[in-house]
């Protein structure tokens, strides 16, 4: 393998300063920054992904960021090839990519290699959504259990949208999930680059939980209810779009059409976020070769560039 072709992951759990670290990291190396985001790829979703602002952004350069309407799917499968392009054209002038997020499926995609997985059914999903309507997500959660244990053990029961694919895929090819990512995981990457893995993780969790909150807090004060009804105006979007499953979205939607109050719509946004960090937290704690770091301590960025620095002195 060319050791100079190597690049950067900066892992974390949400609200885990990975863009402020990612930033400052950017400054003192001769490196570029790709998202690692299946939100921040949305145009018009802004306020509630904590979306660099374009002033930030026009002063370090961030890939992979609103490249999709939000009516438009995009795909793991999307991402390993926007991604690999970035990779190749960051390492071809001579610089470090830097891959930034907490969309893990997309770390491990890359990284890993990802199985053909059949493609979204859409009448099949409107079919699924109706059934946990009438049931639940954890009555679907179960029945997923039943023809695929694996995926049933990795997957949270309140996880409506992995539930919705994993039961997806079954019923479109007859194959459990975990068949198909176990076939993947046996595929090779799809660039030959070294991924050298940084993951930040918060200590204590109560800490993290303090910072997702007034993280929403924040949002919600900066005109995130009004980013969500403007998004609600688009004719051609629906709250069962791939986009509107972000965190947030869709219990605020749910709100804007007068289904739940607006309290109830703050505390939902705030549960399903701290679900979604300790998804985070659980793959990363599980990944092999990586640094770890605590991103909320005085010194982390010197820790992080002493690590990096003989990574980046192969650049030449």
């Amino acid at each position: 393998m060319d050791e100079t072709r190597i690049a950067v992951c900066l892992m974390g759990p949400t609200a885990a300063r990975k863009t402020d670290i990612a930033l400052q990291l950017a400054r003192r190396f001769p490196a570029e920054l790709i998202s690692v985001d299946s939100a921040l790829v949305y145009r018009g979703m802004d306020i509630g992904t904590a979306k660099p602002d374009i002033e930030t952004r026009r002063r370090v350069p961030h890939r992979l960021v609103d490249i999709r309407e939000p009516e438009e799917p995009y795909s793991a499968g999307d991402f390993v090839r926007d991604a690999t392009a970035a990779i190749a054209d960051i390492q071809g002038a001579g610089r470090m990519p830097i891959l930034v997020g907490g969309t893990m499926l997309y770390f491990r995609a890359l990284m890993r290699g990802l199985a053909e997985l059949p493609a979204a059914d859409p009448a099949l999903r409107r079919d699924i959504l109706r059934q946990a309507d009438e049931r639940g997500w954890r009555a679907l959660h179960a029945e997923l259990g039943a023809f695929d244990p694996a995926a049933a053990a990795r997957i949270d029961p309140g996880d409506g949208q992995r539930i919705q694919r994993a039961i997806e895929v079954f019923r479109l090819s007859g194959q459990p999930l975990s068949d198909w990512q176990h076939a993947g995981a046996q595929q090779r990457p799809a660039t030959e680059t070294q991924f050298v893995r940084v993951v930040l993780l918060p200590q204590p969790r109560a800490i993290l939980h303090t910072r997702i909150e007034m993280r929403l807090k924040h949002m919600i004060e900066n005109g995130f209810p009004e980013e969500v009804r403007r998004l609600m105006s688009r004719p051609a979007l629906s709250r069962d779009a791939p986009s509107m499953r972000a965190v947030g979205y869709r219990q605020f939607w749910t709100h804007l059409a007068g289904e739940c109050t607006f309290e109830e719509a703050c505390y939902r946004a705030l549960v399903a976020t701290r679900q979604l960090a300790k998804r985070q937290l659980t793959w990363l704690r599980s990944e092999a070769m990586t640094q770890r770091f605590d991103p909320l301590e005085a010194n982390v960025i010197d820790a992080i560039s002493a690590f990096l620095i003989p990574f980046f002195r192969r650049l030449g």
